[in-house]
């Protein structure tokens, strides 16, 4: 009888079966972690490694995370106006050899071998950049010769230890512009990435000084909505770049977690804290609205129940106010142990769990990568065991699929093993995947690499039977899926 079952089950047509939707976070999760360069936060561990060290290291990272359930490294490329590869643009970082402009030794490109190792791994790689931090700490760090400060003095101004470009400038929008055209033509990179630092967070007593710049192109607009304008200027710009030189390529940015006091605007949330809007000149409400960003990645590195910016509060108001975009949350595990709340181990759980059970939310990312190391409050056991003990998708974003991808034909040899025959082309295929569903739901069973001939079941730990059914689908570069093929 069961065999008979079985059989019937089996002849149905496949597309009779429910599918899991794209808002089904056991499937569709994205997974990330910050990976930071300025000042050697996360990689390298210092300056000055050999190539070789530089790249185990690398290697040892991405281990890590990929045994934590992560499927997206968000990598910072351009701390301070400066390039982790080789660019006719900008020197080499400071943070890989100790001084701006000198290359690795041996030479290798970093980016390449950490985009590799990446996508080796069925990860994407962010390129994160920071679009107007120049020098980190003007008494410290390493200027070479052929940083923008030194060549175009004019474009830069100070503020407290740090130099930046500045944002009013439109020689420094068209210049931000080479860099990004530049990255994105010359490497596989899922996405650029920008975080929340736009104007720079303002320092008690001290007014950015931006004056002159705007007396001579206020544009008939106050200071502070001129500050917003050359904001607005550059998102676009980059999109439209981004977009126009790779179609495929997704536009994020990680903006501070409060647009926004309700207090100020009706449309805020129930915080007391520093904005984006009002403090950082950034209005990330208009670039979502205006399609200019694929995705956001709110930075909520406060606690629940913070008496005045709550995860809670927050995450619901994002929630509501995503525009139809990706929606990623910004963690704080680098808070661990910081004050009582974060010295609980159920305060990523909870945040993990509050994410999950709200209808526009698509995953979380982590700052920053350093942090895992310690297993701090036990907390990469809980992803391992618990939250991330099966691997997931990251939901496409639709206005981004370039190719329909083409359902991988299968055919079973003996014992659950199946030969895999599949005619999408290399450049356009990520990986594929084999869902299940079961009692509580659907699940991803396993990633196969995109070069996969054949997969065996039993050695994958899957059980095939009437009650559990498995698929095999294709997931394209943009994460889009071919039609479930369902294994027999």
């Amino acid at each position: 009888m069961n065999k008979f079952l079985f059989a019937l089950l089996l002849s149905i047509p496949m597309t009779l079966f429910a599918q899991p939707s794209l808002s089904d976070k056991n499937v569709f999760e994205f997974r990330a972690v910050w990976v930071a360069t300025v000042v050697n936060i996360d990689w390298p561990s210092k300056s000055g490694l050999s190539s070789q060290t530089q790249k185990d290291e690398f290697e040892a990272l991405l281990d890590m995370h990929q045994k934590n359930g992560m499927n997206a490294i968000i990598m910072q490329v351009r701390p301070s106006g400066d390039a982790l590869y080789p660019s006719s643009l900008e020197p080499w970082s400071e943070y890989l050899m100790g001084k701006q402009g000198q290359a690795p030794t041996p030479f290798y490109d970093p980016l390449t071998y950490m985009i590799e190792a990446t996508h080796k791994r069925g990860m994407e790689f962010h390129a994160w950049i920071n679009p107007y931090r120049a020098v980190f700490d003007v008494n410290k760090s390493s200027i070479a010769n052929n940083h923008s400060s030194k060549l175009h003095p004019e474009w830069f101004l100070t503020y407290g230890d740090k130099k930046y470009f500045n944002p009013g400038l439109p020689e420094v929008w068209q210049h931000t512009n080479k860099v990004v055209r530049d990255l994105v033509a010359r490497y596989d990179i899922d996405a650029v990435h920008m975080d929340d630092y736009f104007y720079p967070y303002k320092i008690p007593g001290k007014e950015f000084p931006d004056e002159a710049t705007y007396q001579k192109n206020a544009r008939g607009l106050s200071k502070d909505d001129w500050r917003r304008s050359n904001c607005d200027t550059i998102v676009k710009q980059l999109s439209a770049t981004i977009h126009q030189v790779k179609p495929g390529v997704q536009f994020g940015i990680s903006p501070f977690g409060v647009w926004r006091n309700q207090s100020t605007d009706p449309r805020g949330s129930k915080t007391k804290a520093t904005t984006n809007y009002d403090d950082l000149y950034a209005d990330i409400l208009l670039w979502l609205e205006q399609d200019w960003i694929d995705y956001v990645a709110p930075q909520l590195y406060w606690e629940q129940g913070h008496a005045l910016a709550d995860y809670n509060e927050l995450i619901e108001w994002w929630n509501r106010n995503s525009y139809g975009k990706n929606l990623y949350i910004g963690h704080g595990i680098y808070r661990a142990g910081s004050n009582t709340a974060w010295k609980s181990p159920s305060q990523i759980p909870n945040q993990i769990t509050k994410m999950r059970s709200l209808k526009n939310t698509h995953g979380s990312a982590y700052f920053s990568s350093a942090s895992f190391k310690t297993n701090a409050n036990g907390w990469n056991d809980s992803l391992q065991n618990n939250y991330y003990r099966k691997p997931a998708l990251i939901a496409p974003i639709e206005w981004l699929v370039q190719t329909k991808m083409l359902t991988p034909k299968i055919q079973k040899q003996l014992d659950n093993t199946y030969s895999l025959v599949d005619s999408n082309p290399m450049s356009s295929l990520k990986y594929f995947a084999l869902i299940q569903k079961n009692k509580s739901g659907y699940s991803v069973e396993a990633i196969l690499p995109k070069d996969s001939k054949s997969f065996d079941l039993n050695k994958l730990g899957i059980q095939l039977n009437a009650s559990t059914p498995v698929w095999i689908v294709a997931v394209g570069k943009q994460n889009q899926l071919s039609k479930y093929q369902l294994i027999e």
